[in-house]
């Protein structure tokens, strides 16, 4: 971690580099982000009929906020970590000084930075549709969640981090994580807030670590109640968890790895 502190300027300047050489790339990647707003329509035009849990506005808010935050927990490791492992790719990595990691988790910041101008401009243009639903954060509000959202990336690309290292042992991890995108769909907080799901239903799904990745953070950004200490504790739990299987996967794939030029 030290090391990657000393050398993070370097890193994130060189991938946001190559980041911004493909604009036009990552415009599309996060207008392939936008099924929350098609999510939204349905449920506002449902929401005028019907009784929940939420008003109208507050689904408008609700989906925003999950559309940003969603934009923040992009994750693409298991792709790029599994070519590597199969064209033998990694072996230069390896080599250096540096956990392979560190370069992918460079590439995923700074593609961040390289998507704010446009997720701003999408914002303003949903703003400009739905002027009733516009609010603003408080401070304190904000500032959490920030925090939130870093520590729900984190997540995320632990989860996937940890599926990506199966490709020491088979070539196609991705398919795991097409699966468990299943239900990351549904349980996030992606289709619907959990707020309309059945009292039982949202009990278990609290004990996951899928509604900390998009429901809990854009809950709070919005003002709909959450229990946010111990949703922290869970979510710093499932960190804990997916962390060790993670180093375990690790010091066991490096000595199963036989690519070209190990």
């Amino acid at each position: 971690m030290r090391r990657f502190l000393r050398i993070a300027p370097t890193l994130l300047s060189v991938h946001y580099a190559h980041m911004v050489e493909y604009r036009a790339e990552i415009v599309l990647w996060a207008l392939s982000g936008c099924l929350p707003f098609i999510l939204m329509g349905l449920w506002l035009e449902a929401s005028q009929g019907g009784q929940f849990a939420l008003e109208p506005v507050e689904f408008a808010r609700y989906f925003l906020a999950a559309f940003i935050v969603r934009q923040f927990n992009v994750v693409w490791v298991v792709w790029e970590f599994e070519k590597e492992v199969v064209e033998g790719k990694i072996s230069m990595r390896l080599l250096q000084p540096l956990d392979p990691v560190w370069h992918h988790v460079s590439a995923h910041l700074a593609e961040r930075g390289a998507r704010l101008p446009f997720i701003g401009g999408l914002i303003l243009v949903f703003f400009a549709l739905y002027p009733d639903a516009f609010w603003l954060p408080n401070l304190g509000q904000f500032l959490l969640w920030i925090g939130v959202v870093a520590l729900g990336f984190t997540l995320r690309f632990l989860i996937q981090y940890t599926f990506a290292l199966l490709c020491f042992w088979i070539e196609r991890a991705n398919a795991i994580e097409q699966f468990w995108f299943l239900f990351y769909l549904f349980f996030s907080g992606m289709v619907a807030p959990l707020e309309v799901f059945p009292e039982s239903v949202r009990q278990v799904v609290l004990w996951t670590p899928f509604p900390y990745m998009i429901h809990f953070p854009a809950a709070l950004l919005v003002g709909l109640p959450v229990n946010v200490l111990p949703s922290l504790a869970i979510m710093l739990g499932w960190v804990a968890i997916f962390w060790i299987i993670n180093r375990w996967l690790w010091r066991r794939g490096l000595r199963q790895y036989s690519g070209m030029g190990a």
